[in-house]
């Protein structure tokens, strides 16, 4: 077998056997092959597609390419979620504890900020004294004692992803619905998971703007996880505007907590319960999804939502107390508000230069190797439908340098489109739901 008649037969369009895919993600992860091969066959893949099993194929051969996780000899089902990112999105802070509050078991692994959208991690390590880089050994007994565990991916799982995705990123192959897939399911399944609640945005703060592309993503994980034998669901989500009112890794955990103890921001909340709902039914906690939602109330309105999420974090390393006091989660020195230049109501918001604009500010990453400020961001004061007066503040930028909050105003400035009409708040959060079927 060689590569470079994989190359042509994916090239042509065929269909590639198991041990054609297996051949080559393990020959690339040893180093058997050229990066300039595995280029050319990722474009092959990016402009021909791959079909359902392929992807299947593609996904297993990636997770067996490093160690899997076993969580076996802990009693209860294991459950998952994982979000295609977006500005605001803290929803895993909060469902966790939720649903480990609820009796299931949550090993999660999660990644970091990159562009305008954020990570869990740094999130996470706003949080003085969390470690997310557990040895699967301390993940064990993180997982044991309180049900849940967030640590970040270690060197020894799907090591091709890893090697993979760096080549994609450099040769215009990252867009492959193929490939995002397996990437992202690759990692998921190497959790030892049973059953996966996939949350796929679509609008101007996500990956994909156009809701077919993320509804197709949906589908070809859905299937894929149903094809490895876990129960799976995607609920494509709205990300036309910020999730919450609090963008920046330390404001996004003090609005995490408040929702915790049942406050916060209508639209977090109920994201948050809905994702919470469906991990507790595909966990065969509950009977239906409307039995998940109000055990998941239970969970908020009882406190013990919120104490798992002070226990994990004790657990983790982290200063607990920091979740009860605010002020001893990192400060900003200065804050500056951004005041709108006329009247009428917010029509629309840029999600994605919001992102930008807390980015600028130092609060994510425009390289890898960047440092994020855990203190800055952005707490919004407007959103869309809402009514705004001229000069009236429509937001409050949390900064440490003003290098860049200039910027940081002008990306806010020109986010908002402000009109005279009053334009209806997104009344649709969860656009569509894709449930795969029992196997």
């Amino acid at each position: 077998m060689r590569i470079v008649d994989l190359i042509r037969r994916k090239r042509d369009g065929h269909e590639l056997t198991a041990d054609e895919i297996e051949f080559i993600v393990r020959g690339y992860t040893h180093g058997d092959f050229p990066d300039y091969q595995m280029s050319a066959w990722l474009m092959a893949v990016l402009l021909k597609g791959m079909s359902g099993a392929e992807i299947a194929t593609l996904t297993e051969a990636m997770l067996h390419s490093g160690v899997t996780l076993d969580w076996s000899d802990l009693p209860g089902k294991k459950v998952d979620k994982h979000s295609t990112g977006g500005v605001g999105d803290k929803t895993s802070l909060i469902l966790a504890p939720i649903v480990a509050a609820g009796g299931l078991l949550v090993p999660m692994i999660s990644g970091r900020g990159l562009g305008h959208t954020g990570g869990t991690l740094d999130k996470l390590e706003s949080i003085p004294g969390f470690n997310v880089n557990l040895a699967p050994d301390k993940m064990r007994e993180v997982l044991r004692k309180c049900g849940m565990v967030l640590v970040g991916q270690t060197e020894q799982i799907v090591p091709a992803d890893k090697k993979m995705y760096a080549l994609r990123d450099v040769t215009g192959t990252v867009e492959s619905p193929a490939l995002i897939c397996a990437s992202i399911m690759s990692k998921k399944i190497a959790e030892g998971i049973d059953a996966l609640v996939l949350d796929v945005k679509t609008g101007s703060g996500a990956f994909m703007k156009k809701e077919s592309d993320a509804v197709h993503l949906a589908e070809l994980m859905v299937d894929t996880g149903v094809r490895m034998g876990k129960r799976m669901v995607a609920l494509i989500t709205d990300m036309d505007q910020p999730l919450g009112r609090y963008v920046g890794n330390a404001l996004e955990v003090i609005e995490c907590v408040e929702v915790l103890h049942g406050g916060g921001p209508a639209d977090l909340r109920d994201l948050s319960l809905e994702l919470s709902a469906w991990m507790f039914y595909l966990g065969d906690k509950t009977h239906s999804v409307e039995d998940g939602r109000k055990l998941a109330q239970q969970m908020i309105a009882s406190g013990a939502a919120f104490a798992k999420f002070c226990e994990l974090t004790a657990l983790q390393g982290g200063n607990a107390e920091s979740l009860r006091d605010r002020k001893k989660l990192p400060q900003a020195r200065s804050v500056r508000e951004v005041r709108s230049r006329g009247a009428g109501y917010v029509q629309s918001i840029n999600c994605e230069q919001a992102g930008i604009a807390s980015l600028v500010l130092g609060g994510g990453r425009e390289k890898k190797e960047d440092s994020v400020d855990p203190a800055v961001g952005i707490v919004l004061h407007k959103k869309v439908g809402d009514a705004i007066s001229a000069e009236e503040p429509i937001c409050t930028l949390y900064y440490n340098s003003d290098a860049r909050l200039g910027e940081a105003e002008s990306l806010i400035q020109s986010a908002y489109r402000i009109g005279n009409e009053k334009t209806a708040a997104p009344t649709k959060l969860i656009r569509r739901v894709i449930e795969g079927k029992r196997t």
